[in-house]
């Protein structure tokens, strides 16, 4: 017991020693060069110790099933249009749990028509397999409204944000000053992204870059128009205020052409009620008193 007790000693002197490697690695180590302000963001879970167990699993089969949907890059750019801060991973785990969400309903409809009805085995697999699918496909097809409606936010806010930034510029600021002006007076997601440009621009990111970055984040043709005429008048000195003036006039006039052809669009479905329900009714209130009369004058 005494020599057991003594190599136990040596054994943990020997191991607290450090080894050269161990010295010398910290100063050859190589840091990252970027800022830290422009790591990836990703949203802390709700239940850690399970997120710990069950995430591994989770995110072998999300890239399993990422054969069947978008790509990694293709989704990461989604979520960044949509404003949503999870990284793909904890995506791909929404979706499988959606999925499987999907599946214990579809076993519990195929159990209730088995034991009412009598179904076919193979229309409850089916049934079963295409709840699943519905689960995996709905969590995709959320993000993509998401993403629809923050667009759609967005590209009503641009043009007060536009008339925001010509006025600060033609009261003589800068465009990162007029950008943080705006940004800190309006609430919404135009101002959110102009937070997240203003956030790389400090970490040292010329002005171009970041909203060539704001133009990658949205799939919009008018912001795409605002981060380029912006850059162009940046880098050659041309009077931004008018540019941005233009880029607002150009906005509200394509929301107004689109307001009209959604409204012809639908000018054919507003028929629907006034041929099927309006007519009808007024034709019944029309004939029943003559009817009425004949009834009683025979």
């Amino acid at each position: 017991m005494f020599a057991w007790g003594v190599l136990v000693v040596v054994g943990r002197l020997a191991a607290r020693r450090a080894r050269l490697d161990e010295r010398v690695g910290p100063y050859l180590r190589v840091l990252g060069t970027t800022s830290a302000l422009l790591e990836e963001s990703t949203a802390r879970p709700t239940f850690p110790t399970l997120d710990r167990l069950v995430g591994p699993w989770l995110t072998e089969v999300g890239r399993t099933l990422e054969r069947f949907g978008s790509t990694r890059p293709a989704l990461r750019r989604r979520l960044d249009q949509a404003g949503r801060t999870e990284s793909v991973d904890q995506f791909r785990a929404q979706q499988v749990v959606w999925a499987v969400l999907g599946l214990v309903g579809g076993v519990l409809v195929a159990l209730l028509l088995a034991t009412t009805r009598g179904s076919s085995p193979v229309a409850l697999v089916a049934l079963v397999a295409f709840c699943g699918l519905g689960g995996f496909l709905g969590c995709d097809h959320l993000l993509s409204r998401q993403v629809a409606r923050r667009e759609e936010r967005m590209l009503m806010e641009f043009p007060t944000i536009a008339e925001l930034l010509a006025l600060s510029v033609g009261a003589g600021e800068g465009p990162v000053a007029a950008m943080e002006r705006v940004a800190a007076m309006a609430r919404g997601e135009m101002s959110r992204e102009l937070s997240t440009t203003l956030s790389m621009v400090r970490s040292g990111v010329p002005l171009a870059r970041a909203l060539e970055g704001l133009a990658d984040r949205t799939s919009l043709a008018s912001l795409t128009r605002f981060a380029e005429g912006v850059a162009v008048a940046v880098e050659r000195g041309t009077p931004l205020a008018e540019v941005l003036r233009a880029q607002a006039q150009d906005v509200r006039e394509a929301s107004r052409r689109s307001l009209m052809e959604s409204g012809g669009r639908k000018e054919v479905l507003m028929m629907i009620p006034v041929v099927f329900l309006i007519l009808p009714v007024t034709v019944v209130f029309a004939i029943f008193p003559s009817i009425t009369t004949l009834q009683v004058g025979l």
